[in-house]
């Protein structure tokens, strides 16, 4: 799931902006393990890799939540993909409890990501013991439809006066409290999936890299404007064919930086702009 892991990298590394604690500083909690969650998982870790840590150290620094529990080297039934994010079971305490709420007391997460499909398992507990430790929680209910969201952002703003920074996987009109309008960013794959595609055909690069995805959630990032008191972590997915184009030169520029374009790229934005299907009738 690289798209989505793409989308949600750039939501928390807005969130970080906005917070001021550096991304190898965070505590990260996944609940719902699967291809969707891991993915996740691990473009949050390589973003802290980039941010200075080793990668074992990142790996420590999130915590993933399944169905059985915190993912532990003694649970049964891993996937390959979960191992390298199962905790010592030396790690947990004995009579602690392995729950997502369980976890988020423990832990104390700067970010919680929903992946799980399990309708409204971020509780006002679940998201109160976060905001007690962290003064601007991250919380991130990406599951949908509406009913598998793991909370409503209006919920989730009221539980912490209006502190947590939200996006979701579904769209949500905005959310007013207090004297204030908090637009939701939605996590949409179509802000990232366009773009990443188009650069890579206009560079006609030979696969895609890692670092094209970091290229293209690096660019959903910057579109989104952070300077109002309640702004959407990302753009809106209504300005598709500009956020397309902007996605698009970052990924062929870094397809180019890495050596896996094979078309020369004299002027990108006009390469990006010639490639784009323009719908005319006649």
């Amino acid at each position: 799931m690289p798209g989505t892991g793409a989308i949600t990298l750039a939501c928390v590394m807005n969130a970080v902006q906005v917070t001021g604690t550096p991304m190898r500083d965070q505590r990260i909690v996944v609940f719902g393990a699967g291809t969707a969650g891991v993915g996740i998982a691990d473009q949050l870790r390589d973003a802290m890799v980039r941010d200075g840590l080793d990668r074992e150290e990142a790996t420590r620094r999130i915590w993933c939540v399944d169905r059985q529990g915190l993912l532990r080297q003694s649970t049964e039934g891993l996937r390959d993909y979960q191992r390298p994010y199962a905790r010592p079971d030396d790690e947990w305490p004995e009579d602690g409890p392995a729950d997502l709420h369980g976890v988020v007391d423990h832990v104390h997460p700067t970010v919680l990501v929903g992946t799980s499909t399990q309708s409204g398992t971020f509780t006002r507990d679940v998201v109160r013991s976060m905001v007690r430790h962290v003064d601007r929680p991250v919380v991130l209910p990406l599951s949908n439809p509406t009913e598998k969201i793991e909370a409503m952002p209006a919920d989730v703003l009221r539980w912490t006066d209006g502190k947590a920074l939200v996006a979701t996987g579904i769209p949500v009109p905005p959310v007013e409290l207090g004297d204030t309008t908090y637009v939701i960013g939605q996590a949409n794959n179509a802000l990232v999936y366009p773009g990443l595609g188009l650069g890579a055909v206009v560079a006609r690069a030979e696969r895609i890299t890692d670092g094209m995805l970091q290229a293209a959630a690096e660019a959903v990032a910057g579109l989104a404007d952070l300077s109002e008191p309640g702004a959407a972590l990302l753009p809106e997915v209504q300005n598709l064919r500009t956020s397309s184009a902007v996605v698009a030169a970052a990924v062929a520029r870094r397809a180019a930086e890495e050596g896996v374009a094979r078309a020369r790229l004299d002027d990108v934005i006009q390469q990006i702009q010639d490639a784009m299907w323009q719908p005319e009738y006649g």
